[in-house]
């Protein structure tokens, strides 16, 4: 394991002490076989991903993208960009990077993320981050050019249920609406509710006030959740520069139009994409089977998949139908009403921005990585793949209890059983480890074998059965004795148990369960800076933050 510890003092933030150290992504155990084989840049893998995600990759993505982005495309770019975000209070630094994107030595670094209520999880804040601090690593790596961090605002997803809630010091806060077509033109309305169950889950510090107004003027005085998202995106990072895009737009849209006609008719994405998982599937688990069409049909309402049966363009689930001369002529007019499905997304991101990198979590890579043959058959650079930041937030108290367990930071990622199992183990006065018992028995049977086979090969079989029933016999009695153990040690399981289930929600990263605000509440405006100075995209380890006041 690689540790490494950084410690820093930010006398503007009241005080508040914080130190880093980090642990490899393979060594927690949360990271599926192909993310850790691609970290590791296995010969399985290797095929599916372009350039790798260090300074010699961008370099080579710079020039990639260099010659195939066209100055068209940046001039629709920032007039859309202009427009969606009329209404925002840029800061002085996204004004820059805003018309920096006319500029054709300018490239972008994009996440992106649902539009979840509140953020949702708390690793939508280190998605961002991530983004932010590679978009500075490139611009002392290439002084030259300029970087952009963008987030992309999943606006036209259609599973309202998936990001209607967020979870607050363990409760479920819920936004009960019945929704159809994209979350993004949701109405607001109903929200006051949700204020009113996430009030009430808050002390009265000036943090906690500041996370009410932070709330009130996202959600309550914005008429979308596009637009409400779009607001407290800017609010949590515009200090930094972020860029914040809606793919639901025409003029974005219009640039995709000569590939939505290929999808169309060629169905590209289907054949690529399928002849990919063919490979994948001999190592990997697949993340995304394909459709013989990758688009949906989308306006007011309703966000459909489109089918092709008997010579005509179908609509599922309505009554809508269309010759293929009609189907092309509505999207030469109305592109706005096709939208691209999970496989077509990064298409779409990679043609309307000069993106060199693409930061999402494992199972978003993993679809990326079904993508790459079918980015080439359209002619578009396939953008280097980056795994975002995560994080262990971990409180001054917390660490302490930690200490007094005598748990260390790698040892926390246990599977709880084990973890528990371990520490017993080490503070009783019994041995419960039979391994020498069992390397003894071993050796008794494996004379018995022998002698079996030098006398009565018919006695082998007996011979078998009793080493396998004595084995078993064996584990039997080591596990009854750990769990009088456990028994005897009961304060102590029940002490690991708690650290860990405060650290693990669910059994689960901290990351994926809580919200930000249970942080921000603590921390408050320190949070994000504390982040932004922390965590180190190139770096590609899971990082461990202790808190202090």
């Amino acid at each position: 394991m690689k540790i490494k510890k950084d410690v820093f003092l930010l006398k503007n933030y009241n005080s508040l002490t914080h130190s880093n150290s980090t642990i490899k992504f393979q060594d927690t155990g949360y990271f599926s076989k192909m993310m850790c084989d691609y970290l590791d840049q296995r010969d399985t893998v290797q095929e599916f991903y372009g350039n790798y995600p260090d300074i010699q990759g961008f370099e080579k993505q710079i020039k990639e993208k260099s010659r195939s982005f066209t100055s068209e495309n940046r001039e629709v770019l920032y007039t859309c960009l202009r427009e969606q975000s009329k209404n925002l209070n840029l800061s002085p630094l996204s004004e820059k990077y805003l018309r920096q994107l006319k500029d054709p030595k300018t490239f972008t670094v994009t996440t992106g993320h649902q539009l979840n209520l509140f953020t949702g999880p708390l690793y939508f804040l280190y998605k961002i981050v991530s983004a932010i601090n590679l978009a500075e690593d490139l611009r002392k790596a290439f002084p030259g050019n300029h970087f952009v961090p963008v987030y992309w605002m999943a606006t036209e997803d259609h599973d309202f249920e998936e990001i209607c809630f967020f979870n607050v010091k363990g409760k479920k806060i819920k936004w009960n609406k019945e929704v159809q077509g994209a979350v993004g033109r949701v109405k607001t309305s109903g929200l006051i509710a949700v204020y009113e169950e996430f009030e009430k889950m808050l002390d009265s510090s000036e943090n906690s006030d500041r996370l009410k107004e932070l709330f009130t003027r996202s959600y309550l005085e914005h008429d979308t959740l596009t637009e409400a998202t779009r607001y407290l995106a800017n609010e949590l990072f515009k200090d930094y520069g972020l860029l914040i895009i809606d793919g639901d737009d025409p003029g974005l849209k219009s640039l995709l139009i000569p590939y939505l006609k290929d999808e169309l008719k060629a169905r590209n994405s289907f054949k690529e994409v399928s002849k990919t998982n063919e490979l994948l599937e001999k190592d990997y688990a697949i993340q995304v089977n394909p459709r013989e069409i990758n688009l949906f049909y989308l306006d007011e309402g309703i966000r459909e998949r489109i089918v092709f049966e008997d010579g005509l363009y179908k609509v599922n689930e309505t009554d809508l139908v269309f010759t293929e001369v009609e189907f092309m002529n509505l999207l030469d007019r109305s592109p706005e009403k096709f939208s691209p499905n999970v496989l077509i997304r990064p298409l779409y991101q990679e043609v309307i921005l000069p993106n060199l990198c693409y930061i999402g979590g494992g199972g978003e890579l993993a679809y990326w990585m079904q993508l790459k043959s079918f980015f080439k058959s359209v002619a578009v650079p396939f953008p280097i793949l980056l795994l975002r930041n995560s994080v262990l937030i971990i409180s001054a108290k917390q660490r302490r209890k930690m200490k007094a367990l005598d748990i260390g930071e790698k040892e926390i990622f246990l599977e709880q059983h084990t973890l528990v199992e371990k520490k017993v183990k080490h503070v009783s006065n019994l041995e419960i480890d039979f391994s020498e018992q069992r390397e003894q028995l071993q050796n008794m049977f494996n004379q018995l074998k022998e002698l079996s086979d030098k006398t009565d090969r018919s006695f082998t079989g007996a011979v078998l059965a009793q080493e396998k029933k004595q084995l078993n016999g064996m584990d039997k009695l080591e596990k009854r004795l750990l769990r009088a153990q456990k028994r005897k040690f009961e304060e102590l399981v029940n002490r690991i148990t708690e650290i860990q289930n405060v650290l693990f929600p669910n059994q689960s990263l901290q990351e994926r369960q809580a919200n930000f605000s249970e942080f921000y509440e603590e921390y408050g405006a320190s949070l994000v800076p504390i982040l932004v100075q922390v965590l180190k995209p190139l770096r590609l380890e899971f990082d461990i933050i202790s808190m202090e006041h």
